[in-house]
């Protein structure tokens, strides 16, 4: 296993140091954007240089931020804390943490943790495998403390075998090893038990696997479970049955709870009018999103956004 920095942090899709922001958007939004790309798509850094890119760009190492990429985390040495959608992980050795785009995260307290830094885009990974249904995932489990598990020796040797396959000489090192070993890493991490032991998004099967990515489109348009049947061609009931197997939740309760977390989001990251929200989440009226959005998170919007006003937004 190769060892540089005692964190090994696999980025997938891009580099939040590395990358500028997307300027329509109301959070800040990071790109893959490497300064030097020796393989196309696909890049391995320390954590530490992401930081350190951090503090040239003059960002604060808290910042609030999504991502157009995957991050996936393995910390070997070192402690601190990461926060994902108002969800704070302690990082310790052992920790694996997987971050999807469009979330929003930031490294509350980076603490003592470093590490290696994986990156690649959506288009890297070989398409041939199973694997590539985990890449267009954009949710599941986040965080997994695998302690000294063989899971966690075997994650290991197989993100040191990458390392040392992109370390090679430039003319030599296989961008073909490198998606092979990526899918290898993917599938590994797939046969982790759930870290909550909840449900599975898997058993709501190719079904629940469309509706996720509809509803990612759409949610923004539409909240009637109707509208996502007749787009995918299925029943509301087929939708219901693979959203119960998927989450226990109905399908208007997943679809609802996507448009709450958007919102919880830009409540708490953005200083956007409740109106201007409103408008971004389909909702004409901003008063029937303060009733949804009390419906859902148990609090108005403005009391949610005094209870997480101060956080570092960069």
């Amino acid at each position: 296993m190769v060892n540089r920095g005692h964190l090994e942090i696999v980025v997938l899709y891009g580099d939040p140091g590395g990358a500028d922001p997307a300027p329509d958007e109301a959070i800040l939004r990071l790109d893959f954007n490497p300064p030097e790309e020796r393989v196309p798509g696909f890049e391995i850094i320390d954590l530490a240089t992401l930081h350190e890119r951090r503090r040239r760009r003059g960002r604060r190492p808290d910042l609030v931020h999504r991502v157009d990429f995957h991050t996936l985390t393995l910390i070997t040495q070192g402690t601190g804390e990461h926060a994902i959608d108002f969800v704070t992980h302690p990082v310790r050795p052992g920790t694996l943490l997987w971050v999807r785009p469009g979330q929003v995260q930031r490294f509350v307290r980076p603490g003592t943790a470093n590490g290696t830094h994986l990156l690649f885009t959506p288009a890297f990974p070989p398409h041939s495998s199973s694997a590539d249904r985990l890449v267009n995932e954009w949710y599941g489990s986040a965080c997994w403390q695998l302690g000294a598990s063989p899971a966690y020796a075997v994650l290991s040797t197989l993100l040191g075998q990458l390392r040392a396959e992109y370390d090679r000489p430039e003319p030599t090192v296989s961008a073909e090893i490198l998606q092979l070993l990526l899918a290898t890493v993917l599938l590994q991490i797939d046969r982790l038990p759930h870290p909550d032991g909840g449900s599975d998004p898997r058993a709501g099967g190719e079904v629940y696997a469309r509706f996720r990515a509809e509803l990612e489109r759409s949610y923004a348009i539409t909240r009637r479970a109707a509208d996502y049947a007749h787009r995918l061609g299925y029943t509301v009931k087929t939708l219901t049955r693979a959203c119960m197997a998927a989450t226990g939740q109905p399908v208007k309760h997943v679809i609802d709870g996507r448009v709450a977390l958007e919102g919880r989001r830009l409540l708490a990251h953005t200083d956007e009018p409740v109106a201007t929200i409103a408008r971004r989440l389909g909702f004409p009226e901003p008063t029937n999103f303060g009733k949804f959005f009390t419906r859902h998170a148990g609090e108005t919007p403005g009391a949610f956004r005094q209870t997480h006003q101060g956080q570092p937004q960069g």
